[in-house]
């Protein structure tokens, strides 16, 4: 099936998405870190369709030296797609999207963050979103965290994020770029599992009260698999590295 092609219908007789996915699954996810020498840390995301590296440089000297925080870090992030992330090639120049959605992710990312233990310092972290299909910004908290950690920056814990929507009437998880452009909502989340603390929500769309419940207990199960998946993929590559 062209998932690019505008779809009649996003969820079919038998409950199934465009994808084949029933309206609670996630699609599947592959993580690694430590895939880039030059950055003190780093991680790869595939989720779906997506796929996207994560890198990480600090704590290092802060330049200009008027953003300059005296009793903690600065948090820095550029989320940045490549011209040949979409279907049609995209504009290589920074857009007013990328600069908002760098700004969400670096949000998210900062209650986790212990940026006391380096005052005085910057911490950069660079997202390139080599394809797209919709929820990237999730992918790149999820990615952007893995790559902390990677790092070796202390975290409060590592976030986890995905999206839940809706889409002919139905709550869904983990929503494709066909479901955010032709559903009803989408509903971007982060959260921090072990402190059952939301660092990101956003909403586009109209969700009733009983359906926005729904799927946030819905994202809260997902981010705990999500985390899971983060935690092994830490422990795959010291556990390669002691080998």
């Amino acid at each position: 099936m062209n998932l690019n092609k505008i779809p009649e219908k996003l969820i079919d007789e038998k409950g199934l998405r465009i994808d084949g996915r029933k309206l609670d699954k996630l699609r599947p996810i592959k993580l690694e870190v430590g895939v880039l020498n030059n950055a003190e840390g780093s991680a790869y995301v595939e989720q779906g369709r997506n796929k996207l590296v994560v890198g990480v440089y600090g704590p290092r000297e802060t330049h200009p030296k008027h953003m300059i925080i005296a009793d903690r870090a600065v948090v820095r992030c550029r989320y940045r797609m490549t011209p040949f992330s979409t279907e049609e090639r995209k504009n290589p120049a920074p857009s007013r999207r990328e600069m908002e959605i760098s700004k969400v992710i670096r949000e998210a990312l900062e209650p986790a963050i212990m940026s006391e233990y380096y005052p005085r310092t910057t911490i950069d972290i660079f997202i390139e979103i080599l394809q797209s299909d919709g929820g990237t910004r999730c992918a790149s908290v999820t990615g952007a965290a893995l790559a902390l950690a990677d790092a070796g920056i202390p975290l409060k814990d590592i976030i986890s994020s995905c999206s839940f929507g809706k889409a002919d009437g139905k709550i869904i998880l983990d929503l494709s770029d066909a479901e955010d452009k032709y559903g009803e909502a989408d509903v971007p989340v982060a959260i921090m599992p072990n402190f059952n603390y939301i660092t990101l929500l956003q909403m586009d769309g109209e969700l009733t009260i009983d359906e926005f419940n729904k799927g946030l207990d819905m994202i809260m199960k997902a981010c705990m698999e999500i985390h899971d998946l983060q935690k092994e993929a830490l422990k795959q590559k010291y556990t390669q590295n002691d080998k």
